[in-house]
């Protein structure tokens, strides 16, 4: 990225630019005014238009540079030929690549110019994944030598590390890191008009960590054991679905009684509160079953007065994940010998309990804060009624309906009419009928 900048201190105009790899900064005297911007940045076109030709003398350029001696490598002869080895035929020279920043420099550059797109949590995770290990790896590299047997060779050091709970990264996270690199490493292939490395490279297949909802009885046991001051936020995470953030971020303000909603419009994170929800659709309004209504009531009646979120600490502060799981959640797990599970399995738990209860998938996946209903079938299908059952049977139903409808339809004179095989026959058939259909739900 060439750029042309003015000091802080003095004022005077430079030139910011990489070659070979190596950031170069060179000085000149000139106040920052608008023709002189013009004298300099037409200076700055001309090196960046002969670096990308492979015609740049540094020396040559800047002659008093320190810089010059670190470039005074020998340079290509002119016609594109290294000189001639001895007894020898003058060598073709490869072409010359565009010069291009260094990893660390460039990364970050993308990260400055994602991050208004980007929550403050994820931000911090990117940051962190970017510190943990891609500068270890590539931060000296300049982004146009990165090739793809550099990026598979990384790959698989990944897959060698420990997991945080397993003997090695999942692929999960291995696709999470890969991820980061791969769109970095596109924008600079763009930006730059290098090779992109990940052509080609495809993720690591992971399976689905399967959901582990909780049933109806085994949530009534938990809200009849766990601590009573934890009663009315369990009963609200599991009969509304919300996200850890989303409830442990719910201020009064968004409880709405006379409307009986609760209006999802912040989330709490990594220690502070964040306007921006997950995705545009976690900005939604849930309505309140009648447990949630009364469990919000309560809480609303023991309340603080001066208390700002509904789930709180002692000192105001919203309820913190981690103290949550590790002191309340999995000891009250291991007192009732339920398997473990994380908490935000309550949420998994509300969406397989609407399922199974045939509430409408649409209804449910914008109670979720999920774009469409895709989400639902993808990860809850065995949960649904009409794709757990055999095949075919609410065909069979409605065919027996409609038979035992006609037999119904029947006079009493005409079935004193028929004969004693004709009798048999119907009372066979309705028989059939009747062991054979499917009982609808009321209203359907």
């Amino acid at each position: 990225m060439a750029k042309v900048r003015a000091r802080k201190d003095n004022g005077l105009l430079f030139l910011d630019f990489y070659y070979r790899g190596v950031r170069c900064r060179e000085q000149t005297a000139l106040p920052d005014t608008a023709e002189n911007r013009r004298r300099v940045q037409s200076l700055m076109s001309r090196i960046s238009k002969e670096i990308k030709q492979g015609l740049f003398d540094y020396a040559a350029t800047f002659p008093g540079s320190p810089k010059a001696a670190q470039f005074a490598a020998p340079a290509p002869a002119v016609g594109g030929i290294f000189p001639a080895p001895p007894g020898g035929n003058p060598l073709p020279a490869a072409p010359a690549g565009p010069d291009t920043p260094a990893f660390a420099d460039f990364s970050v550059t993308w990260r400055k110019e994602m991050a208004p797109q980007w929550r403050r949590q994820h931000r911090d995770s990117v940051d962190a994944t970017f510190d943990a290990h891609l500068l270890a790896e590539f931060g000296e590299r300049p982004v146009g030598s990165i090739s793809k047997a550099d990026v598979l060779t990384f790959r698989a050091k990944l897959a060698e590390l420990p997991g945080r709970s397993s003997p090695k990264l999942s692929s999960t996270t291995i696709n999470k890191v890969m991820g980061l690199l791969r769109q970095c490493l596109t924008e600079a292939s763009e930006r730059f008009g290098t090779p992109n490395p990940f052509k080609g490279v495809k993720r690591l297949k992971g399976r689905r960590p399967d959901v582990m909802p909780f049933s109806l009885e085994e949530v009534e046991k938990i809200r009849a054991t766990i601590r009573p001051d934890f009663r009315n936020y369990v009963t609200c995470r599991f009969f509304t679905g919300m996200r850890t953030g989303e409830i442990n971020g719910l201020k009064w303000k968004y409880v709405d009684f006379d409307n009986e909603l609760i209006k999802v419009r912040e989330v709490f994170a990594g220690g502070e509160s964040e306007e921006n929800a997950k995705t545009e659709s976690s900005i939604r309004d849930i309505p309140m079953l009648p447990m949630v209504k009364e469990a919000l009531r309560q809480q609303w009646e023991e309340r603080d007065p001066d208390a700002v979120y509904v789930f709180c600490t002692r000192a105001g502060n919203p309820i913190d994940a981690h103290n949550f799981a590790n002191r309340i959640w999995y000891p009250l797990l291991r007192y009732l010998e339920f398997e473990k599970r994380r908490p935000y399995q309550t949420r998994h738990t509300a969406a397989t309990l609407m399922l199974a209860s045939g509430e409408n998938p649409e209804w449910i996946a914008r109670l979720m804060g999920h774009t469409n209903t895709q989400m639902l079938f993808t990860v809850y299908s065995r949960y649904v009624p009409n794709l757990t059952r055999q095949d075919g049977l609410a065909f069979t139903g409605l065919v027996s309906r409609k038979a035992t409808s006609r037999t119904q339809s029947m006079t009493a004179d005409q079935i004193d009419a028929l004969d004693a095989a004709a009798l048999r026959q119907l009372l066979k058939r309705q028989l059939l009928d009747t062991s054979t259909a499917v009982p609808l739900k009321e209203g359907t």
